[in-house]
């Protein structure tokens, strides 16, 4: 009798779920033109010039959780861009999922690598997505991904098919680190105690073969400066005299690495996690063409630390690659100077166990003593990150397998990847909350790059699939 009456009770919850599904399907050409007007938004948290934009995008956000149903909805102000914060507590026995996203986007530049405008939407058809993509800044880096969430809850609440509480918290200073986010989740603890987070800031392996990512790695980000003579100098009459920082730079950093693409910094690998020949041998077992992989973004040849996979490159090991770098003339024409400074912008990806305070530490040290007396140098510690491995039998994780299964009729692959969300450690860290890193972006979506792009048939099937969770979820805390 008890077994028939679990029965009953998951049927009447399929049958209520379906009409979210139906919802959804109803609806998918409002979806796309919503998630246009969002996209049109130059909401770029780096640049000060578009600090108006950056809050007309939250308070888009804002207005388009009320509209879907949520409650409470607060535009939050911060030291720098607001945190939109909205919720539907529709039982407080029930569970709760606190949804996170950010509506900050990268710069665009640059601009004129750009085949169509990059705050002017437009769906195009690609090799890889012959059905159409969106190609705009933020298309999944991350306003499509988190507008999924909104369309997906107001599908929830439009039939009545809710299965849990929910907040949001969606923030506009990810792309520059998150720097007020510490403070707000420290401050607003209470309202945002939930049983677990979900982010869709990441992605899957390809269309026919979903993941889950299970882990992240940390970032120290460092911004250097090599100084010379007080001033631009002719290069004939002081070339070869004087040192020349652009020359000393280079040479600096070509001693970050040696032959075999190993970080040369001393102490760098102290702490760095070895991943057993068991795991290696487990994720060697995703699908991955390495021909595809070439061909797909235009090289001859990978490139990495010898001993190691391209794919184990790019998730389980640590590494350091210079991001920018300047320094006297780069206009039209000739100029014959000799510069006064040098600057480049480096990042570390740093794995397990590494802490990032103590990795720019170590490489602040290093890089000084390459420096040679006749300039000197300044290292600027920029924004970082902890990493983070997220388990793979928690209620969270299981819910996210079970949901992509249902959307994609196949069970999802756990996979490392090798970008940062250095948030998800502090959520831990403050408000003791896994997180759950259910994404469905591609490798090949472009982000923080010209001609960014999201797959219809990814957001789409973001939207499909985050009900399901919601009802997974639910149905294993209860």
């Amino acid at each position: 009798m008890h077994s028939f009456y679990i029965n009953l009770l998951l049927l009447q919850e399929n049958k209520v779920m379906k009409k979210a599904q139906e919802f959804i399907l109803e609806n998918k050409q409002r979806f796309l033109d919503e998630l246009f007007n969002f996209l049109k938004i130059p909401s770029i948290s780096a640049d000060p010039q578009y600090k108006d934009e950056v809050k007309k995008a939250a308070e888009w956000v804002a207005n388009n959780l009320k509209e879907a149903g949520a409650e409470n909805i607060e535009v939050c102000e911060t030291a720098g861009h607001p945190i939109v914060y909205g919720e539907k507590i529709i039982d407080k026995n029930l569970p709760t999922i606190l949804v996170y996203g950010h509506y900050d986007v990268q710069p665009a530049d640059p601009i004129e690598l750009w085949d169509s405008p990059p705050f002017e939407p437009v769906v195009k058809k690609t090799d890889i997505h012959p059905d159409g993509a969106i190609f705009a800044r933020g298309a999944c880096d991350d306003k499509g991904q988190v507008f999924m969430h909104m369309k997906a809850f107001e599908a929830m609440m439009k039939t009545n098919s809710l299965p849990c509480n929910v907040k949001f918290m969606i923030e506009g200073e990810e792309e520059v680190g998150s720097p007020n986010l510490a403070i707000f989740i420290k401050e607003e603890k209470a309202r945002l105690a939930a049983d677990i987070i979900v982010i869709s800031d990441t992605g899957i392996i390809s269309k026919d073969t979903p993941s889950i990512t299970t882990g992240l790695r940390g970032l120290s980000y460092v911004e250097v400066e090599v100084t010379g003579p007080n001033r631009d100098l002719h290069s004939g009459l002081y070339g070869g005299a004087v040192a020349n920082p652009i020359n000393i730079l280079s040479d600096m950093i070509s001693k970050l690495m040696d032959e075999d693409n190993k970080i040369t910094i001393p102490g760098f690998y102290d702490k760095v996690e070895v991943v057993s020949e068991e795991e290696r041998a487990e994720m060697a077992r995703a699908p991955y063409d390495e021909e595809a992989y070439k061909d797909a973004i235009k090289i001859n040849q990978v490139h990495g630390e010898k001993g190691y996979t391209t794919r184990e490159r790019a998730s389980i090991r640590p590494t350091l690659d210079v991001n920018g770098i300047w320094g006297g003339y780069i206009g039209e024409g000739a100029k014959t100077v000799l510069p006064s400074k040098a600057n480049a912008k480096i990042s570390m990806r740093l794995v397990p166990h590494q802490d990032p305070d103590e990795i720019t530490e170590l490489f602040s040290k290093y890089f000084k003593s390459l420096a040679p007396d006749s300039v000197t140098v300044k290292v600027n510690p920029h924004h970082g990150g902890y990493p983070v491995v997220t388990p793979i039998d928690s209620n969270g994780y299981i819910a996210a397998s079970k949901a992509m299964e249902k959307s994609f009729n196949k069970k999802p692959i756990p996979l490392r990847s090798g970008g940062s969300i250095p948030i998800v450690a502090l959520f831990e860290e403050v408000l003791g909350l896994k997180s759950v890193l259910m994404g469905f972006g591609l490798d090949s979506d472009a982000i923080h790059s010209p001609n960014e792009n999201y797959g219809l048939f990814n957001f789409y099937k973001g939207i499909e699939t985050i009900p399901y969770f919601f009802e997974e979820f639910t149905q294993l805390e209860k």
